[in-house]
């Protein structure tokens, strides 16, 4: 099954959509430079809304690991997602301080890249064309990742069958594909959300 993350929540009818729909992940993004960007207050309010059984999922840009531990360790978030240029020892540090799982996130734009993701040491790797572009990068450039990945980058309603028919990554990374105005729009989760189930059912 295709696990899915819908990220960039920022707003209470947001976690609403989300506990109807049953995505396995949610992210709240905590880089100030981010328009989706939410406090550690706001998103400690929108996890206690969040159903139980949905994980959420934090995504930082070079951010002291002791402030991210902090969140893992306070329930506020159930996962790390690091979106700058955190390396190995960040990892290993973050993991000495909270013993969760860790998502690192690489900008695809040569072959290079895809092996500097397969040789990863966090828990998960994610695929992206850029930190919250919303284009999608070359997919050829990902062919011999072998290990489990989240795949982000210009996905949308439209385009996420084809994606899985070519890919089959372990997990789909939504944002901007799924909005209106800058703002979630429930009609597109719910499409985006349907469109991953109905392929993981053939």
């Amino acid at each position: 099954m295709t696990r899915i993350k819908i990220c960039g929540l920022s707003r209470f009818p947001d976690i609403e959509a989300v506990n109807g729909l049953k995505p396995e992940f949610v992210g709240f993004v905590f880089a100030p430079k981010s328009k989706r960007y939410v406090t550690p207050e706001r998103a400690a309010e929108l996890k206690r809304r969040l159903d139980p059984g949905i994980q959420a999922a934090g995504v930082f840009v070079r951010e002291k690991p002791e402030f991210v531990a902090s969140l893992l360790s306070d329930g506020i978030i159930d996962v790390a997602q690091l979106h700058g240029d955190e390396n190995e020892d960040y990892i290993k540090r973050l993991r000495e301080l909270a013993d969760k799982p860790v998502i690192k996130a690489f900008r695809i734009r040569e072959e290079r890249d895809a092996e500097a993701a397969q040789n990863s040491g966090a828990d998960y790797i994610l695929l992206d064309s850029g930190a919250g572009t919303g284009n999608r990068f070359d997919w050829n450039l990902i062919r011999n990742v072998e290990r489990p990945y989240f795949l982000a980058g210009g996905l949308d309603p439209d385009n996420i069958e084809t994606a899985l028919k070519q890919l089959k990554p372990y997990a789909v990374d939504v944002s901007s594909g799924i909005e209106t105005d800058g703002i979630k729009d429930r009609s597109k989760m719910a499409a985006f959300i349907a469109a991953v189930r109905k392929e993981d059912r053939i």
